[in-house]
């Protein structure tokens, strides 16, 4: 059997075992997850796949598996993050109910996002498209709460994407008679597809959805925030960049390199739009992100800003943008993947994560704070870890290319995360310590581990960012760019200048033992530790329930400032608009009544008119 067929029966077969599993004890779906998961992991990376196509018929249909260079850099994501999420979900799912369904469904998310990756011809890749959604969605609701806000919402924008990209798949297929990806890329560049721009626009709204571009956005922050943080993790990290993989497929191997002057114009037209709705989602949902007091709605925010930046750079196009596009990619993945690991080991241990309830976590949960502060360093582009990498080349990808209106856009969103970064440090960690929270202890082992690693992998890959550019390089060949330069340690721009992100390593890393030598030494001498509340303000000692962090709006000017954005909710609109076919609905409901004597009217009435202005009668 083929080595891509054998993966996706493991986890189809592993899937199935799970959800027995869990009828025995509500101790084994996890364990069975795991191994299915590391063995599906461990047999693709030990594989070499050159040449290599699996091909079979299905319904006189032909149906066609691959990778190639740009799926197996997706393939990393999501085998590598859907691992470590995994493990973290043993210890973090510890004592819930239901777990044989969650495992199902969580085996069967990975599963449809690896056959994705691998499908190239349309109808395995729309199946595994609506496998994914589907059991996404079921772990969306597994919690059982609101589900008419949250997971009806998701489906609901879910199905539009779906029915579009459907109905850009038929228009394929009207095209040129076949469902093969590769052919219909083939003959679009070659300017032999008629319907080229509606296709891809269709094909376009599907993957925008996943991606959380504005204005198909709004399910994600719900989303996010509502599905259990074992998922989240990989839901954010994983999930949404199957929404890239499909943009950056039409964006850049269609539009990029089609030879078709006659749609040069708009294809050119359809990716400042799209870039446009990048750096809009970016900035909006940053604005957005600093207004939440819950620790994970705050993260949704931030996680749709983060994807705008990934979206401004492949609808830009050139080397240098898709090569940050991707890098932002990834590093996104992974500190995403970290913080809401974090934040799930707050939920767990504290209870919540409102951020008004609980603080001054850092003495009980130091290694959560640890993963926490690097992932939102990352975050904000701060040397020496990876987010600096993908910002710089972005923030030149955009000057070098004239966009310097969507420069200013992404840099105020870059500049805003400042301040829920901020926010969740403080809010969380660097408080004071409260009574309610004076048991917490640090996470279990077992979610310690999968963030940590993420968590200092930031590190390793701001030093070293070539180990990410090399496959980086060899999926934009894939997708039609050639000679991609790269350097393992350096970043170089078009002015002639050059960072060594080793030396700055360095640099920051001898900085920070000194600091911390320091510290302990002065410790040394005297000096006692004194808790949050050991002062005294203006003479008064304050009491032992006397809460004296800054918790309760937070950021009120900012907010105050940014009240007519506030106002202006792509959800209102969509309410209203619901609202409105919920009333045409019932207005219809009225006219078909169910009642046999009323539809006999209506059929004496409509042949009266018939007759009336037949031609007979007006002869």
């Amino acid at each position: 059997m083929d080595t891509l067929a054998l993966i996706i029966l493991i986890f189809l077969t592993g899937s199935i075992l799970t959800y027995l599993s869990g009828k025995i004890s509500q101790n084994l779906p996890g364990f069975v997850s795991v191994i299915t998961t590391a063995a599906a992991a461990i047999l693709f990376f030990t594989t070499d796949f050159t040449n290599q196509v699996y091909s079979f018929s299905v319904a006189s249909l032909n149906l066609e598996w691959s990778i190639d260079a740009y799926g197996m850099f997706f393939m990393y994501i999501v085998l590598g993050l859907g691992l470590l999420a995994n493990i973290y979900s043993i210890a973090y799912m510890q004592g819930k109910e239901k777990l044989g369904a969650f495992y199902t469904n969580f085996l069967l998310s990975i599963g449809a996002m690896f056959g994705i990756i691998i499908s190239k011809d349309f109808v395995s890749f729309f199946i595994f498209w609506e496998i994914m959604t589907w059991s996404s969605f079921l772990i969306v609701i597994w919690n059982g709460k609101e589900f008419k806000k949250i997971g009806l919402w998701y489906m609901i924008f879910s199905a539009i994407g779906a029915y579009a990209m459907l109905m850009g798949i038929v228009m394929v297929y009207a095209e040129i008679g076949s469902f093969s990806i590769i052919d219909f890329i083939t003959m679009a560049k070659a300017g032999e597809i008629n319907t080229i721009i509606p296709i891809s626009i269709l094909l376009l709204v599907g993957f925008a959805v996943k991606a959380a571009v504005m204005p198909l956005h709004v399910w994600a922050p719900r989303a996010y925030a509502n599905a259990p943080m074992a998922y989240t993790s990989v839901f954010s990290g994983a999930l949404s960049k199957m929404g890239v993989f499909g943009m950056g497929i039409v964006l850049i191997s269609i539009f990029k390199f089609s030879v078709d002057l006659s749609t040069m114009f708009t294809e050119t037209l359809i990716r400042n739009v799209i870039a446009w709705l990048g750096a809009i989602t970016a900035a909006m949902a940053t604005i957005y992100a600093i207004r939440q007091d819950d620790a994970k709605k705050l993260l949704a925010y931030s996680s749709v800003a983060q994807l705008g930046y990934i979206v401004v750079g492949l609808a830009i196009g050139t080397k240098l943008a898709v090569m940050a596009a991707l890098f932002l990619a990834i590093l996104h993945a992974i500190f995403k993947g970290a913080l809401f690991m974090a934040i799930g080991a707050v939920e767990k241990q504290a209870g919540t994560t409102d951020m008004t309830k609980i603080s001054g976590l850092i003495n009980k949960m130091p290694w959560t704070f640890f993963v926490t502060l690097l992932s939102i360093i990352a975050l904000a582009g701060i040397p020496p870890l990876g987010g600096f990498v993908g910002k710089w080349m972005l923030y030149e990808s955009l000057i070098t290319n004239g966009n310097y209106f969507l420069v200013i856009v992404i840099f105020f969103s870059s500049t805003a995360a400042f301040l829920y970064s901020y926010r969740i440090l403080f809010g969380l960690f660097l408080g004071q310590e409260e009574k309610e929270t004076e048991n917490v202890k640090e996470a279990p082992f077992l979610m310690i581990i999968p963030m940590l690693l993420l968590s200092l992998s930031l590190v390793l890959f701001g030093t070293y960012p070539g180990l990410i550019f090399k496959p980086i390089a060899k999926a934009m060949e894939t997708l039609g760019f050639s000679n991609v330069n790269w350097s393992m340690t350096s970043l170089s721009n078009v002015w002639g200048n050059t960072v060594n992100l080793q030396y700055i390593s360095i640099l920051i890393g001898a900085l920070a033992i000194i600091i911390l030598a320091f510290l302990s030494f002065k410790g040394r001498r005297g000096t006692r530790g004194v808790s949050t509340k050991d002062i005294s303000t203006s003479g008064e000692i304050p009491t032992e329930n006397e809460n004296l962090t800054f918790q309760l709006d937070f950021y009120k000017p900012f907010e105050r400032a940014a009240a007519p954005l506030y106002k202006r909710s792509m959800t209102k609109i969509y309410t209203l608009f619901g609202n409105g076919v919920e009333a045409l609905f019932d207005f219809t409901r009225k006219i078909y009544t169910g009642n046999g004597q009323t539809y006999a009217l209506y059929v004496v009435i409509f042949l009266t008119i018939l007759l009336l202005f037949s031609q007979n009668i007006l002869k």
